[in-house]
């Protein structure tokens, strides 16, 4: 739930959580290195400020005193310090940018690392808490690092500006002073109080359609053959739109928001034009002021008002950013989370793989899908899995691969190199077709003559040749059909040759002799094999057969025991 206060304390430690680590870590040298040499550079502009808006009211006082010589004096004073300012401008963005892409790429790697790790990716895949985990990877952190650096400068320029200025505006008018002090509390107050919660939430659920939108163009991109086949392109249409009109609308109440705070900031803004000079306006007439002194209070007065209303003028941006601190918050919280285990399956390492006392259920723990299960799979004696759809064949495979936790009892497993799952729809990762059979180890040294040997055992006898090698890159998942993808999951499994394969209908898209083929393969290994399955082709590679009966109930055959249904 959104604060209706967008800069108070909850708002801070979410920012803070985010953004300190980058500062006392292993980085924490370069980048309080560049921060100090950014804090000298505004000290740089903050001065030639001051000197520039002296200048300005020295040139006007010598015009309007029509003395020649000060003008000119005060000219060439201006260019000869617009040669050392020029620099130190132009630096300051160089430094400025440099320190927000080392932030942004020390974050994003530490975002990562968490993304990954503990599989935190497939749970947040099954999650609706977190929307668009990508985006705020990809966006989020860079409007982060870029938008929190910007406003620290400015926040630091700010200070800077009202101790240079404070000095010369006292000089020439205390009434300017603590006019100044109140109209800025004023500013500020009314900004805060009207405008706060609207826009703060309004940005916040704009960031969330806009990448739901997104999300939306991509699924159709991913997903183009299937919706071509079944002629779906009319709901997609729909659904796209209607994600469209949904930032739309949202975008126009922000937009209508956005135009009250504007009529308010202009008006705000304009005054501060008017008003400087109508209140020192009875000096410079009765001469007590020349008028570039006059220049040089507005200059001051306007110099100070910036940095006191530093949340009047900034306020859109800050509401945006405020918005982008909360989905990067709870991204992050979401990373961080530590999850009750106190109901969750045991996960044991051990070489042999066996099941004591499981109940899996579904993970918002709603429905049982097995219970009380007990088995032990020795090595060489493979286990077939079967039972109705839905009846928690492949819910069994996630759990005994660790990605589902929900249940109880205890899975004894080998290390996770030493299994590997061949889901129905093979993952075809961005690589060559190398990397394709290398997967997932990448580091193996493998002949290419050994790998067109591997190609052709699993009946790809051509497909390098005919797709540009094994070093050509091209996209896997389109390129090859459901059937070559099987084939080359296969072949990642002789090459890799684990302890234990696990099989979730993998030889779905094979005609029956290549299924055979591919099995006998995988029996003549030294892989035990796990295998979800419907063809009864497939039981004499099995020693055990594991009936599930879609209620929780489940029995073990011996596979010569088992009828399968027809």
């Amino acid at each position: 739930m959104l604060d209706s206060n967008p800069f108070d304390r909850h708002l801070w430690r979410r920012f803070s959580a985010t953004a300190l680590p980058y500062w006392f870590q292993d980085e924490k040298w370069r980048a309080r290195g560049l921060l100090l040499l950014l804090v000298v550079l505004l000290f740089g502009q903050t001065g030639f400020s001051v000197l520039f808006n002296q200048l300005t009211g020295e040139f006007t006082s010598a015009l309007a005193a029509k003395d020649a010589p000060r003008f000119w004096n005060a000219i060439r004073d201006c260019f000869l310090i617009l040669i050392v300012a020029v620099p130190i401008y132009a630096f300051y963005y160089y430094v400025r940018d440099k320190l927000g892409v080392f932030w942004r790429r020390w974050l994003t790697r530490q975002f990562l690392g968490r993304y990954f790790e503990g599989r935190s990716y497939y749970e947040l895949n099954a999650s609706a808490e977190i929307d668009n985990p990508d985006q705020r990877i990809s966006e989020d952190i860079n409007t982060f690092t870029q938008r929190s650096l910007y406003y620290l400068l400015v926040v630091i320029g700010s200070l800077l500006d009202l101790l240079a200025f404070s000095g010369v505006l006292w000089s020439i008018s205390t009434e300017l002073v603590f006019f100044l002090i109140a109209y800025a509390i004023a500013g500020t107050a009314a900004t805060l109080l009207v405008f706060g919660r609207t826009l703060i939430r309004l940005n916040f659920y704009q960031l969330k359609k806009e990448a739901n939108f997104r999300f939306g163009l991509v699924r159709v991109r991913e997903n183009a053959e299937a919706i071509a086949f079944y002629r779906g392109e009319a709901q997609e249409s729909s659904q796209v739109q209607s994600r469209f009109n949904e930032a739309f609308g949202n975008y126009m109440r922000l937009i209508k928001a956005q135009l009250n705070l504007n009529l308010f900031q202009y008006g705000y803004s304009f005054m501060t034009i008017i008003l400087p000079s109508a209140i020192i306006a009875h000096r410079v007439l009765s001469g007590e002021l020349e008028v570039g002194s006059a220049i040089q209070a507005a200059g001051a007065f306007a110099a100070i008002l910036r940095a006191l209303t530093l949340i009047v003028d900034n306020f859109e941006g800050f509401s945006r950013f405020a918005a982008g601190i909360d989905r990067l918050d709870s991204f992050s919280g979401f990373l961080s989370a530590h999850k009750d285990t106190s109901q969750n399956i045991v996960m044991a390492e051990d070489s042999r793989l066996a099941i004591e006392n499981l109940t899996v259920q579904t993970p918002n723990r709603e429905r049982t899908l097995i219970r009380s299960l007990t088995l032990s799979i020795n090595s060489g004696e493979g286990l077939m899995i079967a039972g109705s759809s839905g009846s928690g064949k492949s819910s069994l495979l996630r759990a005994i691969a660790g990605l589902w936790h929900a249940g109880s009892g205890c899975i004894v497993r080998p290390d996770a190199g030493e299994m590997l799952f061949l889901p129905q729809r093979p993952y075809m990762l961005l690589g060559s077709l190398r990397s394709q059979l290398l997967y997932p180890q990448q580091n193996l040294d493998v002949a290419d003559e050994e790998l067109l040997q591997l190609l052709a055992r699993v009946n790809l006898p051509d497909i390098a040749a005919r797709l540009g090698g094994l070093d050509a890159e091209l996209d896997w998942a389109k390129v090859l059909s459901v059937g070559e993808q099987q084939r080359v999951a296969f072949a990642r499994v002789l090459l890799a040759a684990p302890r234990y394969a696990i099989l979730d209908e993998a030889t779905s898209a094979l005609d029956e002799d290549n299924e055979e083929h591919l099995y006998r393969l995988l029996a003549e290994s030294s892989t035990t094999l796990i295998s979800v399955g419907h063809r009864a082709s497939i039981l004499k590679y099995h020693k055990q057969v594991l009936k599930l009966d879609g209620h929780g109930g489940w029995r073990l055959y011996r596979t010569e025991d088992y009828t399968p249904d027809l």
